[in-house]
């Protein structure tokens, strides 16, 4: 394909940082740079002048790059040129897109011993020591719903609760939560994957270690029975556990009445847990983000990978997920497998979700989103490569389902959706009782039982949402170090952790964000 050389002239009364702006080359050999600050035409970085616009967060090529031919950055594959691409050109989805290649898996010849300190050298937070001998950062009361027949009801109990006062005479119980869905019946049953997930998420709910009381109330007559989950996950009633149906209790306003009662009865005993000093290495982190942007792989996201790195040293626990936003990047983790069939296991992950997505008519790469390519994504493999970062440095030490629970210390895979609320949903059900979530376009999530902290990828939106954001990682690009960065966000962890409330808990976020995974019919 022939291009024409357009005319490019300098543009009057230019200041210097417009006239060199700030950018970025990650790798030696990326065919590109990263723009820190916007790129006018006619200003020149690393030699190259510039002959279109390249927005912030966004990248300009530096050579020519011809049709067909890779484009790279981190010093991997993010994409393909469409067409060819001339030195100083801005580099987007209108040149640049995403086919089928081979990826090298090499399974776990990166994986290394793991330097975990000793435990008496380990640091410490404050959490709730349960009886099972798991820790707890938050101490709620859960109402589960084994179907969507029963959320109202849930609601009306926890509103019982929640705006009453009743619970300012026991400040140790941080609220009532409603834990509602839209799903438990017009499904297939046992031995379904959509059946066998909703269960597993259940369970992971109603055994949580932030959750020192739970009540699970069904309708009666749906698909997902409660006596089935109990028998199937070995859950039995207890002081602090119980079950029952709107049906076979009398209907609606019977069962919001004993509901209430059941609540009340347990509150004392919620109430009687303290915090107490226990090891860090109980803490397991969620390593989430959302609406990224171009900066989220290079701020954010790494600083996020070493702060994971730090907690897996303290004999903790770190969990990445969103298996659609490692798509691309999963042949970096094979090679940090701790053996072959770790390795083999995420594999035959991203395989299932290329037939999972073929047979829906999608396709992978339906990420990056609109906010993503406004930010300076283009490719799900770009978006992926910066995703990945997250994970940190460490081995991988396991993979698993969704809402699997996680035994493994160290750093872990769990599968799920690339959507955020759902992902979360899993991996709390899985055991995690810490969440941060990086954001480049500033989403606004909370999620309850467990706290999340947010890290702003850029300094602009940390500024415009700063009600909203924990944590700016956007003066990495001014300097500070991602070990630095790291460390800062581990101290975060610790403390909110401890009970400090984090940004999104301020604002009341969490009651809406429990969105399990729904596979499969609905019948």
């Amino acid at each position: 394909m022939t291009t024409t050389e357009p005319s490019v002239l300098p543009i009057p009364g230019l200041s210097d940082r417009a006239k060199s702006p700030r950018v970025l080359r990650l790798h030696p050999d990326d065919n590109l740079i990263v723009s820190i600050d916007p790129i006018l035409p006619g200003a020149v970085a690393e030699g190259v002048t510039a002959i279109s616009r390249v927005p912030k967060g966004h990248k300009m090529a530096t050579v020519e790059i011809r049709e067909g031919e890779p484009v790279k950055k981190f010093g991997q594959i993010i994409g393909f040129a469409k067409v060819g691409i001339r030195p100083g050109e801005h580099i987007h989805e209108h040149n640049c897109g995403v086919h089928d290649f081979a990826r090298d898996y090499r399974f776990a010849e990166a994986a290394e011993p793991e330097h975990v300190l000793p435990v008496a050298e380990r640091r410490t937070f404050e959490g709730f020591k349960r009886h099972n001998g798991r820790v707890g950062t938050r101490n709620y009361i859960g109402i589960l719903t084994s179907v969507n027949c029963s959320a109202s009801v849930a609601r009306f109990i926890a509103d019982a609760f929640n705006r009453s006062g009743i619970l300012d005479d026991y400040p140790t119980i941080d609220g009532v939560v409603p834990f509602v869905h839209g799903h438990g019946c017009g499904m297939a049953g046992k031995g379904s994957e959509g059946f066998e997930v909703m269960q597993r998420t259940e369970w992971g709910y109603a055994t949580h270690p932030n959750i020192g009381g739970a009540l699970l109330v069904g309708l009666g007559c749906e698909v997902m029975q409660i006596p089935g989950l109990m028998e199937d996950y070995g859950l039995k009633e207890n002081e602090n556990f119980h079950t029952m149906t709107i049906q076979a209790t009398g209907g609606t306003r019977k069962t919001i009445e004993r509901g209430v009662e059941m609540i009340k009865e347990m509150l004392p005993r919620v109430n009687a847990v303290k915090r107490e000093s226990v090891p860090v290495s109980e803490i397991m982190l969620a390593l989430q983000c959302g609406g990224s942007d171009g900066y989220s792989g290079i701020t954010a996201n790494p600083a996020l990978g070493r702060a994971a790195d730090l907690l897996v040293e303290q004999g903790g626990t770190a969990v990445l997920c969103e298996t659609p936003e490692i798509y691309g990047a999963e042949h970096l983790l094979t090679r940090r497998a701790a053996t072959k069939e770790i390795g083999e296991k995420l594999i035959g992950i991203i395989k299932w979700w290329e037939d999972y997505t073929e047979r829906n008519r999608g396709e992978m790469n339906n990420n990056p989103s609109p906010g993503n390519k406004a930010g300076g994504l283009t490719t799900i493999l770009e978006k992926s490569l910066g995703a990945a970062a997250k994970g940190g440095t460490t081995t991988l030490r396991g993979v698993y389902h969704y809402a699997e629970p996680i035994r493994t210390r160290g750093f872990v895979f769990m599968d799920s959706p690339g959507y955020d609320p759902v992902g979360v949903t899993g991996q709390v059900a899985s055991g995690c009782n810490v969440i941060c979530f990086t954001t480049g376009r500033g989403s606004a999530f909370g999620f309850k039982p467990a706290p999340s902290i947010k890290l702003a990828t850029n300094s602009d939106m940390y500024r415009h949402q700063t009600e909203d954001m924990d944590i700016n990682c956007g003066d990495i690009l001014d300097g500070v170090t991602i070990e630095a960065k790291g460390a800062e966000i581990l101290e975060e962890v610790i403390a909110v952790a401890s009970g400090k409330k984090s940004k999104s808990e301020e604002l009341g976020y969490g009651d809406n964000e429990f969105v399990p995974w729904q596979i499969g019919a609905t019948m």
